[in-house]
Order: structure tokens, then sequence, then C-alpha cells
């Protein structure tokens, strides 16, 4: 397992994560089975935003003895007092929710306490004005909740609670098609959103990722709004190259699922590449390193991929990647315009014209 770090705390995230909102299909058994060989595997980081509320107790008897290993991202304002998923802002619910799974996992802290699932702005003011997050602060600041996030679909809501200041991690939708504006969750020009995930990693807040095949959708070449299928390993690849992602949370409904995802770990960089994306990319995204580093190896032996993204970071105001970028050993500036990284850029960049750009812009 490869691990990053929370860039506001000291934990080490595995880059796949548990996303669990179909695993109540496995059954009790098989269920509390997958969180053990996701634990065993190295999968630190479980999604706790369920389908049914049976579901919960599939993790105590895997997290006893291994609390310490794990690290759990409850929903404030997921409501499982029907038995199913249900969604609320009210406080009161959120509090009742809150101690429910507390005690339904056997523990009395939370890792990662979310802002769950605000999509509208309107819906975002009614959680702030009627004390659902002064709650989740209280908690914080008792000890029971370590870190504040929010998981959301939409840009805008996002940039709102940046603002605030408050959140370490967000949850959100990564994944191509998403990226280039195709389907319902596809909110926000390819432009819009590469801004977000540039503002989480100058941020230094962390974004963790749901639907990484879009629902399944880009895994099957009937379904994909692109009319080509992808691998598993492809997506999570693309999703882990996006500015400030911390981990990927495929969903698991069982066993079946996390043994088609764990092969990522493995992988080879040819299984991983992804760049065939660049045959179905829109107009507005041609043109714009994404950082995949298709280009890469470079024969003058710079990292263009970080050149790319210190560049890009340095010119929204951050001081920390324009001092990352002049400790890289080698920069821009040497850049002797053999035109390999442009015959490899699956997003047509003119990588020759770029180092020049940047090297001009950093004086080295």
């Amino acid at each position: 397992m490869q691990y990053r770090k929370l860039p506001r705390g000291n934990e080490s995230i595995s880059v796949i994560g548990f996303g669990g909102s179909g695993i109540h299909q496995a059954g009790e058994k098989e269920g509390a089975a997958t969180i053990a060989r996701a634990l065993e595997h190295g999968i630190n980081y479980f999604d706790m935003a369920m389908s049914e509320a049976c579901a919960f107790s599939y993790y105590r008897p895997a997290l006893s003895g291994m609390r310490d290993k794990a690290y759990l991202q409850v929903h404030f304002g997921a409501d499982y007092s029907s038995g199913k998923y249900g969604w609320t802002t009210n406080p009161a619910a959120i509090a009742r929710g809150v101690s429910w799974v507390l005690e339904q996992l056997g523990t009395d802290y939370i890792d990662f306490g979310m802002v769950h699932c605000i999509d509208e702005l309107s819906d975002l003011q009614q959680y702030c004005e009627g004390g659902a997050l002064d709650y989740i602060q209280t908690l914080k600041k008792q000890g029971v909740v370590r870190h504040i996030g929010l998981s959301s679909h939409t840009p805008a809501v996002v940039h709102a609670m940046l603002d605030t200041g408050l959140i370490d991690v967000v949850m959100f939708s990564i994944n191509p098609a998403y990226d280039y504006q195709k389907g319902s969750y596809g909110i926000g020009s390819v432009e819009d959103r590469l801004a977000l995930y540039q503002r989480c990693e100058k941020e230094q807040v962390g974004i963790t990722v749901m639907k990484p095949f879009g629902g399944g959708q880009l895994l099957d070449s009937a379904l994909s709004p692109f009319g080509q299928a992808l691998t598993k390993t492809q997506c999570i690849q693309y999703a882990l190259d996006t500015p400030g992602v911390l981990n990927v949370l495929p969903g698991f409904r069982g066993l079946d699922d996390l043994n088609e995802v764990l092969p990522y770990l493995t992988a080879t960089p040819e299984e991983r590449d992804y760049s065939v994306i660049g045959t179905f990319t829109p107009a507005q995204a041609q043109g714009r390193c994404v950082y995949c580093s298709h280009c890469h190896p470079c024969p003058a032996g710079l990292d263009i991929a970080t050149i790319n993204k210190y560049y890009d970071l340095a010119k929204i105001g951050d001081e920390l990647a324009a001092d990352h970028y002049r400790h890289l050993e080698r920069h821009a500036s040497d850049c002797v315009q053999c035109g390999h990284c442009n015959r490899r850029c699956p997003f047509h960049v003119d990588q020759m014209a770029r180092m020049n750009e940047i090297a001009a812009y950093f004086g080295i």
C-alpha cells in the first residue's frame, strides 16, 4: 500500500480507501470479512456513508483491536433512523445519529467529521445557521472529532467552505467523465474543477475521491459517455494524479469488488496509463497540463509534471509551491527542447513552450 500524509495533520492515509455505500449487499459475514481483508492489505481510510443502517454492525468486529489503525469518515447529516439512508440538516437529528453511529462502531471518537452531501449553497446556509456546523465544531473542541470535512459535488459549495478555513478534507467526485462535464455530477467547467483542485492543494486541504468510476459507467463501453471503457486501475490513477488528492474511495459491495481493486497496488505503468482519455477530452481541455506524467521520462531528467504543477500553483499565490520549484534538482531552464514530451502528451500540451514560459517566470 502507498500512503499520503494528511496536509493538516500527521495521519498517513492509504491511497486506496474503502467506500461502504454498498457493503450491506454482502451480508454481515462477508461484509465483515471484506473490511478485515481491506485492513490486511493496508487500507486504513473508511467512508461511513452507508445505504443501510445494518452495515455499521459489520465494522465493529473487523475494527476490534484495530481502531488505532483505521481512520473513520463519518457524515453529519446522514440519517439512519428509518433503517435506510436519509439526509438531514437538523442539528438535533444529526446529534442523535452521531451518537448512534459511535455506539454501533464501538468507538468514542471520529477521525473525520463530514458536513454531509451539501450540493446547494442554500443547504449550506441552512446547515450553518441551524447550528449543525457549530455542533461539529463543539465535538472537535471536545476531541470527539479530530478533523472537520465536507462532502459535495459542487465546486461553489466547496469554495464557500474553504473560505471558512474550518475544513481539512473534502470528499469530491472526480473522474474523467465528471471533469469533462459528462454526467449529472459533472458540475463546473473543466477550468472551474481544475481551479478547485489547485486551491485545495494550495491551502493544504486533502481531497478524498468518491465516484472514481462514474457509478460504473466508465468501466463499460456501452454505458461510458465516451463510448470507450476504462479499467478500474486507470480511473484510480487518474484521480490520484489530480492536484490535492489524498486517496480514492471505490465502493465495495463485497470481496469480489475489493479483489478487483487491489491489483492497482501491483499494476505496471502501462496498466495505469490512462492517456487514452486524451482522445476524447473536449476542446477546452486540450493544451492543459493535468500533471499525468505521460510525457515522462524526460531525456534531460526534468520532472515535467511536477514543474507544471508548481508553476500553476505559484501563479495563484502559493509561495510554498514556488519554494519547492526552486529546490528541484532540475528546472525548466534545463529543457533541451528535444520534443519528446510534446510527442507523448495525450492532451497536446506544448511542453517545450511551457518550459520556456516557466523558466522566464521563475528566472531559473
